[in-house]
């Protein structure tokens, strides 16, 4: 558990050092991030599911639409937490 929450920190520290807005205070293993407007938000979760390196879905929180990352299985690695916020940035990058 504590993996997994320190890896949801990586996660939340990667995406606001890259400009997005994670909208939650990250205490656990979940991360609500937001990458612009409400259909940037959705093409980034589109995209990220199409890509298939890691799976993200969305919500809506404080009337704000976000990816919501939930870091829960034993078996995630710090390499897959990497390859995963590499691969988040390029959907986000390719949904502008």
């Amino acid at each position: 558990i504590e993996r997994n929450c320190r890896q949801a920190r990586r996660f939340a520290d990667a995406l606001r050092a890259a400009g997005y807005d994670v909208l939650n205070e990250v205490k656990l293993n979940q991360v609500l991030v937001s990458f612009g407007t409400t259909e940037q938000t959705q093409r980034t979760i589109a995209a990220i599911q199409e890509d298939g390196t890691c799976w993200c879905g969305g919500t809506v929180w404080k009337n704000r639409t976000a990816m919501r990352i939930s870091v829960s299985n034993w078996s995630t690695t710090d390499d897959d937490v990497k390859q995963s916020i590499e691969a988040i940035l390029r959907a986000a990058k390719n949904a502008r």
